[in-house]
């Protein structure tokens, strides 16, 4: 496997690092200022200005829609090999993804419409998406099961005449809070007598459709990420046409595990690039810093620990890859384990970093004068989001034993 990048990405890195040079890293501050002005004036969830007109600048530069699959809308799309690394300098300041438009839930909802959606679905929702004119959510989880196994879905999905009716309640619908959500993607049940696995749908609803509620933003370690926000929603007697059903009645399953796995690859690219500026920052606070006449760099656990963040990212890194490499060679099916494995790495391994980076800026890193805290609740939320690690390294360890049962029938 030869994960060397190519002079296209090459180009497309340094102009990407370029850009953050020049736009993204000095204008955090601002970024932060901006929300606090909008919270003290009682309106945090208007959309950033500032990442607008960043916009406008990435689009001029080609820096765009990265994250797609080469297609007829998408001809400048990489594969998950090139993206790889775009994806993890982007990684490095959280919001910034939104910035070139690949950002969750939209990058997923797009790829969802890409794939399995009507040229109809796709002139309506796919192309304004691509543009950025509009913001998506994708409603899948529910506060009253355990959402990890999908087929515990009770939102219901009925089809009444030309129209399918639904009622459920979902929560941490990412996205859902920012007023240019114009789209949901609705998982829930059209057949409860089908197999398991076949009595899940996905319907597209427009997020002003009537019978929606959004009754509260949830946080995340308090953080409630206004304009973007994960919304608890209640959906009342909505009702959409039929022709709003992606693919077909029964296809839900299926179309969330072709959803959710360049989703989980995505969130371990931007792990490596949290877990890169983590290490960063952890270098230059043990150089500056002096304790007991000495940096604090001179004391060999700092060592020790700049090692072995060293050592993780890079292990984290080439497991990216191969699963990138392997969804490009192969097929996103055929490279489940490989994504299962990345999924559980790489958020653990960021927590890791950025835990030692906190802890070598003492009282600092857990205050917001620097970007710690909210990585640490950022790459927590990871270990549950697509999937909890429990999930995933079931899956691994269920593959593992399975060789060994082909093992004893082979004997037998």
């Amino acid at each position: 496997m030869d994960f060397s990048y190519s002079p296209r990405v090459e180009a497309m890195r340094a102009e990407l690092e370029a850009f953050f040079n020049q736009h993204i890293y000095p204008n955090e501050q601002a970024f932060e200022l901006e929300a606090q002005t909008h919270r003290a004036a009682g309106t945090p969830w208007t959309p950033s200005a500032l990442l607008e007109s960043l916009k406008v600048s990435a689009r001029e530069r080609g820096l765009w829609n990265l994250f797609l699959p080469r297609s007829e809308r998408a001809p400048q799309g990489l594969s998950n090999l090139e993206y790889a690394p775009l994806c993890e300098i982007m990684g490095r300041v959280p919001w910034s993804a939104e910035v070139f438009n690949c950002s969750a839930p939209d990058t997923g909802n797009m790829e969802t419409l890409e794939r399995y959606g009507s040229e109809a679905q796709k002139a309506r929702w796919l192309d304004p998406l691509l543009a950025g004119r509009i913001r998506s959510a994708f409603l899948m989880t529910e506060p009253d099961v355990a959402s990890s196994d999908a087929t515990n879905i009770q939102c219901s999905i009925r089809k009444d005449g030309d129209s399918y009716v639904i009622n459920g309640h979902k929560w941490f619908s990412s996205g859902a809070g920012d007023p240019r959500c114009a789209l949901y993607i609705v998982m829930g049940k059209t057949d409860l007598a089908a197999k398991s696995h076949r009595q899940q749908s996905m319907v597209l609803v427009p997020a002003d459709a009537k019978g929606i509620r959004v009754l509260r933003p949830l946080t995340v370690f308090g953080y409630d990420e206004a304009p973007h926000g994960h919304m608890d929603i209640e959906l009342c007697d909505v009702r959409v046409p039929t022709d709003h059903l992606l693919l077909g009645e029964g296809r839900g399953f299926e179309i969330a595990q072709g959803r959710l796995g360049p989703g989980r690859i995505h969130h371990c690219m931007r792990c490596i690039g949290l877990a890169e500026r983590a290490l960063e920052l952890l270098c230059r606070r043990v150089r500056s810093r002096v304790a007991f006449g000495r940096t604090i760099a001179e004391f060999s656990v700092w060592e020790e620990r700049i090692a072995d963040a060293r050592c993780q990212i890079e292990q984290a890194r080439l497991l990216t890859l191969k699963a990138a490499h392997t969804m490009d060679t192969l097929g996103n099916k055929a490279a489940w384990r490989d994504i299962a494995m990345i999924k559980v790495v790489a958020p653990s391994m960021a927590l890791s970093v950025i835990d030692w980076a906190i802890q070598a800026h003492g009282g600092a890193g857990v205050s917001g004068d620097f970007p710690l805290a909210r990585a640490f609740a950022h790459a927590r939320s990871l270990r549950l989001a697509d999937g909890p690690d429990e999930v995933h390294r079931a899956m691994i360890a269920r593959h593992e034993l399975g060789r060994f049962d082909e093992e004893k029938n082979a004997a037998s």
